[in-house]
């Protein structure tokens, strides 16, 4: 087994021993994990899945995840509470409404709409399809009215942001890099990554990459503790986060590890020699497996609202963002954002955070989104 960089250093989280340990390894090696039953059992099933190559595996891991999100619904529908009460005066409104009080009601509408972060641009653009359509005679009640609203949200989601399953790739390891600003959520939403991904059977490694955050690495252990997943993290203070992924990616690939999660130090957008550390995070992945990371995720906390488009619009003009995560939506009345940045940016919504618990991190469903605030 080949020695770990100087810079990083593999913290296992081993079972108990069997009766006879084996050999200990060299000073600084990779320790493997041994599984438990369990997983073993689950990784097997997924191996078996994937004897006619790894593309039938990311293939049905993605799925999986899809398939689980729709058995969710409940937790997307209470995590969107706050929106949902915001719109609720699309109801009260439409409930009377007649041919004389059109502009009135979607005036009203359009408001509601910007109060709950749709935006100007995505609000007007929906008020003036609703309008063209009730006077063309195509839309006669409220219920119609409504039934068109729902529509138009969900051909704005779909129509740049369909791709919402993880794009894993051909070939093991899948790596994916999480960015994002600092207070985020950005390494709690790797660890709630990764505790999905696990359920599913998957033999996943973190590597903890923000080497500016000093508890960075600590919370990503504890995480890995939780999920029985492995973890590279840095060693000494002077370790460059470029090295730590290198290293991470190389021991996927050495060890049979099927995705690797790689986090990052969280970074305002306007610092440059901060943003450009993620450029060569991305090369030295890119280094080790061509055409790595498979999936680059934009982490934005849901509370801010619009003023996350800003964000997402300098990260992707600098590491190409291949996908959004939303935290903290359970908490905030602007779920309207969502359909802002997909419709700006054209990227589309991954996973939505809708609570503290560790299942609570859902992979974006349009559709059960759509129902979750105009139900």
């Amino acid at each position: 087994m080949a020695a770990a960089s100087s810079s990083s250093r593999l913290v296992p989280f081993l079972s108990p021993p069997p009766p006879t340990p084996p050999a200990k390894p060299p000073s600084g090696a990779f320790l493997p994990l041994r599984r438990t039953t369990a997983a073993a059992a689950a990784a097997a099933r997924f191996r078996c899945a994937a004897a006619s190559g790894q593309t039938g595996f990311f293939t049905r891991l993605g799925r999986l995840i899809k398939e689980k999100a729709k058995s969710d619904v409940e937790k997307l529908f209470s995590g969107f509470s706050k929106t949902r009460e915001n719109l609720a005066v699309v109801d009260e409104l439409l409930l009377y409404w007649n041919l004389a009080d059109t502009d009135r009601v979607l005036d009203e509408l359009e408001e509601a709409l910007l109060v709950s972060d749709f935006g100007p641009k995505i609000s007007i653009k929906i008020v003036d399809s609703l309008r063209d359509d009730i006077l063309a005679g195509k839309l006669k009640s409220g219920s119609e009215i409504k039934d068109a609203l729902k529509r138009c949200v969900l051909e704005l989601l779909t129509n740049k942001g369909s791709k919402t399953e993880l794009q894993l790739g051909f070939r093991k390891p899948a790596v994916i890099m999480v960015v994002g600003v600092n207070g985020g959520g950005k390494t709690t939403s790797l660890g709630k990554l990764a505790h999905r991904l696990k359920k599913e059977g998957v033999k996943v490694l973190l590597a903890a990459g923000d080497t500016f955050r000093a508890a960075a690495s600590e919370q990503l252990e504890i995480w890995a503790e939780r999920t029985g997943s492995e973890i590279v993290v840095a060693e000494g203070e002077k370790a460059k986060a470029p090295s730590v992924l290198s290293q991470a990616v190389k021991r996927g690939k050495e060890q049979g590890y099927d995705v690797v999660l790689c986090d990052t130090s969280g970074r305002l957008h306007t610092n440059y020699s901060l943003m450009e550390e993620l450029v060569s995070c991305k090369k030295a992945v890119a280094k080790v497996i061509p055409g790595a990371p498979n999936e680059i995720l934009l982490v934005l906390d849901g509370t801010t609202g619009l003023n996350m488009l800003q964000q997402a619009r300098e990260f992707n003009d600098v590491v190409g963002v291949t996908g959004f995560i939303l935290t903290k939506l359970d908490g905030s009345a602007r779920g309207g954002c969502v359909v802002s940045v997909v419709d700006e940016l054209g990227i589309p919504v991954k996973f939505v955070g809708v609570g503290e618990g560790v299942d609570d991190l859902q992979p974006f469903d349009a559709e059960a989104f759509v129902n979750a605030i105009f139900p």
